[in-house]
């Protein structure tokens, strides 16, 4: 069983949710992640999404393209992420890891070579962004060959039977995008997230987090009481950007709003 199933299937056991929250690998300066990762953990996160700094995020809004800048100012590489989880897994062995991306610097260092690279330095799952099921079959399969996880988005307008195709490829978790646009947005229609869930997962048997719109405790809360995760990045990034001259504050800054969304979450 992967560390993500297992985290999971702990979380249940406990009528918990998962917390996981997003950072950008190298932002503001590539050795602050690190500290970080380690005080999200203390401050409640159960999974850590890491981005891969990307020049051309279009997924993303202007919060965490602008943390993508600041990483890629210092020149943070692909090779440069799997040394920070590596770091990581010196000190932490229970928490998984999962690297939110694009496909274009997996191409850069080739499918087998990131999927053994990753599988060394203790990654656990994978999401990228622009890579379809449909074009994900080989990448799948060697990820899955040691025991990586792949996780896919699954975007409102997502009907029944492309989620099966998309569930027939995936594993850990899915991710539902609760939001048309891109990260960072503001309105969020949890009646609407609750709905689509139920579709989710009338076809699939998979945890499904939900991400895009979570800002602060009652948006986490209230998400948690319909899904299985609970994904927040912006929210956090955006005091990045606020305290990236202080690391101290800025460290603060985020687990204090991550610690607000842990005990709405689990109140």
């Amino acid at each position: 069983m992967s560390r993500i199933a297992k985290t999971f299937d702990r979380l249940r056991g406990e009528g918990r949710k998962a917390l996981i929250p997003f950072i950008t690998a190298g932002d503001p300066q590539p050795d602050r992640t690190l500290p970080l990762m380690h005080d999200l953990v203390d401050a409640g996160a159960d999974l850590i999404e890491l981005g891969v700094p990307f020049s051309d995020p279009m997924a993303d809004g202007p919060v965490i393209q602008a943390a993508d800048e600041r990483a890629l100012q210092h020149h943070v590489s692909l090779r440069d992420v799997l040394g920070t989880v590596r770091a990581f897994r010196e000190d932490d062995e229970r928490t998984p890891v999962v690297l939110m991306g694009y496909l274009n610097p997996i191409e850069v260092m080739g499918y087998e070579a990131f999927a053994t690279a990753a599988s060394e330095a203790g990654v656990d799952g994978v999401l990228v962004v622009d890579l379809p099921p449909e074009e994900a079959t080989e990448f799948s399969a060697l990820m899955k060959d040691r025991g990586i996880d792949v996780i896919f988005l699954i975007a409102p307008t997502t009907d029944a039977e492309r989620i099966a195709a998309i569930d027939a490829c995936a594993s850990g978790y899915l991710y539902y995008v609760s939001l048309k646009g891109v990260t960072g947005a503001n309105t969020l229609d949890v009646g609407s997230v609750a709905e689509r869930l139920g579709e989710i997962r009338a076809v699939s048997r998979l945890p499904v987090g939900v991400g895009f719109g979570i800002k602060d405790g009652a948006t986490a809360q209230a998400v948690a009481r319909v899904a299985d995760a609970v994904v927040v990045g912006s929210a956090l990034v955006r005091q990045i950007e606020l305290h990236r001259d202080d690391p101290d504050t800025m460290n603060q800054s985020v687990t204090a709003v991550l610690r607000e969304m842990r005990g709405m979450m689990d109140a």
